[in-house]
């Protein structure tokens, strides 16, 4: 393999010998095999992942001076490139989308960042973070040695570096962003792409590197990272899975430690411990000589709007030391700023002390590191067995350990904090109701339209078409519809519908006759209804929903969505096809269209009393309220509704699927998070487009807030294991 392109890098970057080995210098920030460094010193970093648009400006500072206040030391964020480039060239870094602010609001509370621009994030982000005009690029391939493909992904990331360095704030200019990314575990589907997957790393990493940011650039889950790129690690247990950086002169990292997990409509809450989070980076700094260690994510926040992908509730990793809502999520929290702590106090002995590893048991084992000419030693005293105490001697000394744990001694004397001893009394949250919309005169109703065949005659084909590729992404809905003569012996018909969409609903004559939806883990589903069908003339209108876009695999371009064949069947040998037939198609909903969920849309409709409109399919509801008083975040509850879209004041706060159960028998979200910043004193407007049925007069607005709870009543929570 040729690495003449190195040379573009020593245009930025002075390569010093010293007696650690090979460092390599990007202004203020070098690294060599043991960690970064940071104008001139070591430094062992814990970061946590903040999501600037999964929050509001508002709340930036609160969370940030809180995960300061938690022991972090750096800020670590994706770049979200459908936000900023929703259309070629056109951009957009406003409100929400404000990425110099936030990079801004980290320095201005003395943290370091890390920009990871990707510019594909994954991150359970609508199309990965893919803005849908790619998809329409003449020839383009997605991910890979493909010229369309590279020319508009060069484009953004140069854009973001660009703007980056007119604020000056790489910490080669005295900024705060001492890490970007490139790509995001892309290893994941290389192979996919042949002998074109390398290729495209090798391009990669070139063309971030000659962007001269004068800081290093990692990959991560990349272990054929081309030098200087530094090769990272994701998971949760990166102590036992990483093979370790794929040069002797680069650093350990960990660039995601998984706190929980996503959540899916009808997947339950993933619990992870604190103990469980705290051995592992204890394990990883320890075993693998780790020396940045990011939290992903610190606080998940909320995908508001449409931004979830498919299936992802709009609660984002609400289990984080910092929760939706932005509250420490004790003991999480408070148990990690303690290990933080516990490390601060013989962090130069770890990144300068020669390491040893020796048995101490059957399932026990030690890890110290020693600095002769100082004198110093720092000891962690690892307990592998999940399930038993253990009593081991070290130095003549005997160590009690608890199962599953590692106690560090910073002196190879005295412990100082052991993972599985949680000292942080836990909390809960408390919900109480502001506000109950149980008033029909508070509310009013409007029913959306059936589309029929005619009004969409415009938009025709012979056959059922791809979903995606006719919404552009511009809605979750699409119609389609066929008008047909029935004059067939059908003394029970039933409409039978295959989809790789995520929801259909049936409508024959203008009457809903059934829907049927899929799941995260199933790539297609068919629905089954019974339908009447008129002495002749018949309009059957399919409505196909997406919940979020696909966010990974290779050929993500190349993507299937929506109905795949339909078919009315008589009995068991007779049926008749549709699938080939004259089809007409309409994107989204009238209400959609017309913009109803902003005060100065309103009248585009006719709104009338709700009592008529319970438990109607495609039934948009609006109400006015008064914000609740004081600071306490604030909540719609929804547990009374089925599926669709909730708005404030013109703002999305996310879709709903509260009737998407789980193995429990519970909804996977009935709490929607409303931003305070979303709401004015009095005459907030609320709009509802509910797509299956419910009843809004059992929605509360609702205020959150902590309780603590004494650690006699304190248990641990166990942890779960996903690899």
């Amino acid at each position: 393999m040729e690495w003449r392109w190195l040379q573009f890098w020593v245009m930025v970057v002075v390569v010093l010998i010293t007696d650690e080995g090979v460092s390599v210098s990007g202004g203020n920030v070098t690294y060599d095999g043991r960690s970064l460094i940071i104008d001139g010193q070591r430094k062992i970093l814990f970061s946590g992942s903040i999501h600037y648009p999964r929050s509001t400006p508002e709340m930036w500072p609160s969370l940030i001076g809180k995960a300061k206040e938690g022991g972090l030391d750096v800020i670590q964020t994706y770049v979200f490139w459908n936000l900023h480039e929703p259309q070629p060239g056109q951009y957009d870094f406003s409100g929400r989308y404000d990425l110099v602010k936030f990079i801004k609001e980290i320095q201005a509370q003395g943290l370091y960042a890390c920009l990871r621009i990707g510019p594909f994030i994954e991150s359970e982000w609508t199309y990965g973070g893919f803005p849908f005009w790619l998809h329409d690029v003449p020839g383009i391939v997605y991910r890979t040695d493909n010229e369309p493909f590279k020319f508009y992904m060069q484009n953004f990331t140069t854009k973001i570096v660009n703007l980056m360095k007119s604020e000056e704030l790489y910490a080669s200019q005295g900024g705060p962003i001492i890490l970007s990314q490139i790509e995001n575990e892309y290893q994941n589907v290389e192979a996919a792409f042949h002998e074109k997957g390398p290729a495209y790393v090798r391009w990669a990493a070139k063309m971030a590197v000659d962007l001269q940011t004068g800081v290093p650039w990692v990959m991560c889950k990349q272990t054929d990272a081309p030098d200087p790129v530094i090769n990272t690690c994701n998971g949760m247990q990166c102590g036992k899975t990483f093979g370790g950086p794929n040069s002797p002169n680069k650093p350990s990292m960990w660039t995601e430690n998984w706190t929980s997990f996503y959540q899916v409509y009808g997947g339950e809450p993933y619990i992870r411990s604190a103990e469980n989070i705290a051995f592992h980076v204890a394990l990883f700094i320890a075993r693998m000589n780790g020396s940045y260690v990011n939290y992903y994510m610190y606080h998940g926040g909320t995908n508001f709007g449409r931004t979830s992908s498919a299936y992802v509730i709009t609660g984002y990793y609400d289990q984080a030391p910092l929760d939706e809502y932005g509250l420490l999520r004790q003991p999480k929290w408070g148990h990690l700023k303690q290990l933080h702590a516990a490390f601060r106090n013989c962090s130069t002995t770890l990144l300068q002390g020669m390491r040893t590893n020796f048995s101490l048991g059957q399932l026990q084992e030690a890890y110290v590191f020693q600095e002769e000419s100082a004198g110093r030693c720092v000891a962690f005293l690892v307990n592998n067995d999940e399930k038993t105490n253990a009593t081991v001697q070290f130095r003549n000394i005997s160590y009690y350990l608890m199962p599953m744990s590692i106690s560090i001694l910073p002196d190879c004397e005295k412990v100082i904090f052991n993972t599985a001893k949680v000292n942080t009394s836990s909390n809960k949250r408390i919900t109480r109701s502001a506000q109950i919309f149980d008033s029909v005169d508070s509310w009013e109703g409007s029913k959306d339209v059936i589309q029929n065949f005619e009004p969409t005659i415009s938009l025709q084909s012979d056959t059922l078409l791809e979903h995606m590729n006719v919404t552009k992404d511009k809605s979750d809905y699409l119609w389609y519809t066929m008008r047909f003569q029935h004059n067939i012996s059908c003394t029970e018909p039933v409409l039978r519908v295959e989809s790789f969409g995520h929801v259909t609903h049936a409508f024959v004559n203008g009457i809903h006759t059934g829907n049927a939806h899929g799941s995260h883990d199933t790539k297609q589903f068919i629905m089954e209804t019974p339908v009447l069908l008129n002495n002749g003339s018949n309009n059957i209108s399919l409505l196909s929903v997406m919940v979020g876009l696909p966010d990974s695999g290779a050929f993500l371009e190349s993507k299937f969505a929506g109905l795949k064949r339909v078919e009315i069947h008589c009995n068991s040998d007779q049926f008749y096809n549709f699938t080939n037939y004259a089809w007409g198609y309409q994107v989204g909903l009238l209400g959609e269209k017309l913009q109803i969920y902003r005060e100065e849309n309103l009248d585009n409709i006719e709104w009338n009393n709700i009592e008529g409109y319970f438990n109607q399919s495609l039934t948009w509801y609006m109400t006015f309220f008064d914000a609740p008083v004081g600071n306490d975040p604030v909540a719609l509850n929804l547990s009374s509704m089925a599926k669709g879209e909730a708005w404030i004041n013109g703002q999305s706060i996310g879709r709903y699927w509260v009737s998407f159960l789980t193995s429990k028998g519970k909804p996977s979200q009935t709490m929607y998070h409303v931003p305070r910043s979303f709401l004015k004193d009095s005459e907030n407007l609320l709009v509802l487009l509910e797509e299956v049925g419910g009843n809004p007069l059992h929605i509360s607005l609702d205020t959150i807030s902590l309780s603590s709870l004494s650690e006699s009543t304190y248990h641990q929570i166990p942890s779960i294991s996903l690899e």
